[in-house]
């Protein structure tokens, strides 16, 4: 292990209160703060001083993260395990700047899927483009799974208030019957357009859900024409695509040097361009933009992602927290965990480092989190009171999509009271006081003050956005790829790749197959789960 590595090891050893910390410094809440594109940072209620930052930041330095940082945004082949690019950033380029890309091809290509984009979104939402009965289309059926479904459907939640089209979308993912049976009941094809997305178009979830969406269809009339006009899809691989009956003018792209957590800026972000409109979702390209070049310009002591970063590797490797809540107070972004989980779990979440070597060090937390003030009565109490630390981001937007202004002040005084609460905690000795102030005896007091006392001394981020708008929402989703990047860099690991999902894809063919009658050998322990599941599917009794 490097010095370093060694030297926060060591900080993190020595005790620290918080609660002291403020009471030290009276400018602590300005020193560890941070603006960039408007979105404030509060890290000051972290377990950091000034020395634990220093070697943080130290941390920074000695690793690779400004040549990779450099090596990115140059377009090089950093996912070095799949050999390609990683290009999500020049997704979200202005159109004037695409000239200034040394591949003019990939220039192009954006370009060309943004007028492929416009034009659908146009046509769609003035409703112009008609079904094989003649019918506008009133209702987009968005297929596919993990980066292809999560982005879109956390985004188009997030920013439902800025809606300006007359469709309705509906997301299919998973691939339990459940979700396509329900979209299909309340929905007439005949004025329905299907989106496959699937850079492949052989995920089996997604694949499986179009073929039921296309006998949908088939039942209710439609030819192979009508399948034409109604399908379209995002992918690859167009041979696949047009084998299904999709038309190649159908088929927007999609490219290997974007991964599909990373794919929301590219025309996996079709349904939010419709939404929004076309201008709105330029805005929301603009945010990521501004949030680029603040990444790739600032000091990393000033840099928002990589402070970010730097503080999850300090509760990760130096305090061995497992965990991290993010927790927006924000109806509208109650997706955002779910988002982040992906993309940071998936990322990060590795054995080996760039030349395949054990790595020496834990990497990505488990993500979770909800809406505020949700969580306040379901885990908050083990954020208050448990023995574990678990660092949490909070996100508040200052103006709120609504006029119910007292609602939202309410909303962000429990925000903030939430984070002060984590920081300074409550003593045995504060809360006997309170108790012997509510007119408990001192013998009552003393017994219950120990259960109503909490420890304090939980870390926690505030970040306050302007409001929740495209800009801002692209400039936050754009921070947090940024935060992950930096990681992995500092790791030293591949956040590009994702190869831990493909065992379990490549065992459950054969269990598939053998559920089907087909035998084959496993483990008792699936053997029996087979068993027990063939019983009931074979059992006349329900229930």
């Amino acid at each position: 292990m490097s010095a370093p590595w060694q030297a926060l090891q060591q900080l993190a050893s020595e005790p620290f209160s918080l609660r002291q910390a403020f009471s030290d410094d009276p400018e602590r809440a300005q020193r560890f703060r941070l603006n960039a594109c408007d979105i404030e940072l509060d890290y000051s209620k972290n377990l950091i001083n000034s020395k634990r930052w220093q070697q943080l930041l130290a941390l920074a330095e000695h690793s690779e993260l400004r040549q990779l940082r450099s090596r990115m945004a140059a377009g090089e082949a950093i996912n070095h395990t799949e050999q390609r690019s990683v290009g999500h950033m020049r997704l979200r380029l202005p159109d004037q700047a695409l000239t200034t890309l040394e591949d003019q091809a990939i220039a192009e290509a954006i370009r060309l899927c943004r007028q492929q984009m416009t034009a659908l979104v146009n046509q769609l939402n003035t409703q112009s483009y008609l079904g094989y009965k003649g019918k506008p289309i009133t209702d987009l059926i968005w297929v596919g799974i993990g980066g292809s479904l999560l982005g879109p459907q956390m985004a188009c939640e997030a920013l439902s208030p800025f809606n300006q089209s007359p469709l309705k979308l509906h997301f299919a993912g998973n691939i339990d019957g459940a979700v396509v049976h329900d979209i299909c009941k309340t929905l007439n094809p005949e004025t329905c357009l299907v989106v496959v997305a699937s850079k492949s178009f052989g995920t089996e979830e997604t694949r499986q859900n179009a073929l039921t969406l296309r006998q949908w269809f088939l039942d209710h009339g439609a030819d192979q024409a009508a399948i034409a006009r109604h399908f379209w899809a995002t992918s690859s691989n167009i041979k696949a695509a047009t084998e299904f009956g999709i038309v190649p003018e159908h088929i927007l792209p999609m490219w290997d040097w974007v991964g599909g957590r990373y794919s929301i800026w590219s025309a996996i972000g079709l349904p939010l361009a419709l939404q929004l409109g076309n201008a709105q979702f330029d805005q929301f390209l603009a945010g990521a933009h501004a949030m680029d070049q603040h990444f790739l310009q600032a000091d990393l002591s000033n840099n928002m992602p990589v402070v970010l970063a730097l503080l999850g590797i300090w509760y990760i490797n130096g305090m061995g927290c497992q965990s991290q809540a993010l927790l927006p107070y924000n109806h509208y972004l109650r997706l955002l965990p779910s988002y982040v989980q992906q993309l940071d779990m998936e990322s990060n979440g590795k054995q080996v480092d760039h030349d395949g070597q054990p790595l020496a060090c834990a990497t990505a937390p488990v993500i979770w989190g909800d809406a505020g003030t949700n969580g306040q009565h379901a885990y908050h109490q083990l954020l208050h009171q448990s023995k574990l630390v678990i660092p949490a981001d909070f996100i508040l937007a200052a103006k709120p999509q609504h006029a119910l202004s007292d609602h939202h002040l309410r909303l962000a005084a429990h925000c903030f009271a939430q984070t002060q609460a984590l920081m300074q905690g409550k003593t045995i000795m504060e809360a006997k006081a309170e108790c012997l102030a509510q007119g408990l005896s001192e013998e009552q007091a003393s017994r219950l003050a120990p259960h109503k006392a909490s420890p304090g001394n939980k870390p926690s981020n505030t970040m306050l956005l302007p409001e929740l708008s495209p800009f801002y929402l692209g400039a936050l989703l754009a921070l947090y790829e940024h935060k992950v990047f930096c990681q992995g860099a500092i790791w030293q690991l591949n956040s590009f790749d994702q190869w831990g999902v493909e065992l379990g894809k490549q065992l459950s063919g054969p269990i598939y197959q053998s559920l089907n009658g087909k035998s084959s050998n496993f483990d008792s322990s699936t053997s029996a789960l087979m068993s027990s599941l063939q019983r009931h599917l074979t059992s006349s009794k329900i229930g």
